[in-house]
């Protein structure tokens, strides 16, 4: 890949990861470009997930090197990256179920803030915090829903939820973990698009299953297999790669 290291957003060098004697991950180089949306794909058992927890430091590294902004983050702790910018999102929703979904929201502009969030307060003092929390539900379609509980919420509205709460914290880059998984067709339509709309001011790196959702928003593609870089680039040519076809789907056209 070409361009100096201010282009991108996040850089690994060499990244591996041993489980017990088995190489889940094994020196991979990935650079994600600035205000991109990047995608990691493979087939079962390729060490996506494994790769994506390392990168959001819920896994340490065996060996190799991880850059943010040009930062060596190595040896961070999640929150410490998160702080920094880099927020992660889960493949199974992160919600407050019994909590209203605008204080699911408010919750998490709070913590932005470094604030707590004071249960015995009177409502009229959080208010503050009220046009920020409408602004970010109507960005994701959830303005409506705004006095429901989130366990009230369809899963689909679920995960947009999530986003918003994460996008609450005024992401750099956004990470996604499998975010279309579990949706029906129509959700994940919504989500889809969502995701083109957060992407438009910020950095995306995704797990994502879904290759018509690969194929509309990333700008790069990589593809793992057996913990290793197989491929890389744009999904014309990534999807055409006599190489990812057989590792991926066995034959088929991806």
């Amino acid at each position: 890949m070409s361009g100096t290291g201010a282009d991108y957003i996040i850089e690994a060098k060499g990244l591996s990861k041993q489980f017990m004697g088995f190489m889940a991950v094994q020196n991979v180089d990935l650079k994600v470009r600035r205000n991109s949306v990047h995608a990691l794909i493979g087939p079962n058992g390729a060490g996506k997930t494994t790769t994506f927890n390392l990168l959001t430091k819920f896994l340490q590294p065996s060996a190799g090197q991880i850059l943010y902004n040009g930062e060596d983050i190595t040896a961070l702790k999640p929150d410490v990256v998160a702080r920094k910018g880099m927020v992660r999102s889960f493949q199974i929703s992160a919600v407050f179920p019994r909590m209203s979904v605008s204080d699911n929201v408010r919750i998490a502009l709070q913590h932005k803030l470094g604030t707590s969030y004071h249960f015995w307060r009177r409502e009229a003092s959080l208010n503050v915090l009220s046009g920020r929390v409408d602004e970010l539900l109507e960005a994701v379609g959830l303005l409506d829903y705004r006095r429901h509980n989130a366990a009230e919420l369809p899963y689909g509205r679920k995960r947009a939820l999530e986003i918003a709460t994460t996008l609450a914290l005024d992401p750099e880059m956004l990470l996604l973990d499998e975010p279309t998984s579990g949706l029906g067709h129509e959700d994940v339509d919504r989500i889809a698009a969502l995701i083109g709309t957060v992407a438009k001011d910020r950095t995306v790196l995704m797990v994502e299953h879904n290759l018509s959702v690969v194929s509309r928003l990333s700008n790069t593609i990589t593809v793992l297999a057996r913990g290793q870089v197989l491929a890389e680039g744009a999904y014309e040519s990534v999807s055409q790669d006599p190489r990812v076809i057989e590792a991926y789907i066995g034959g088929a056209d991806v």
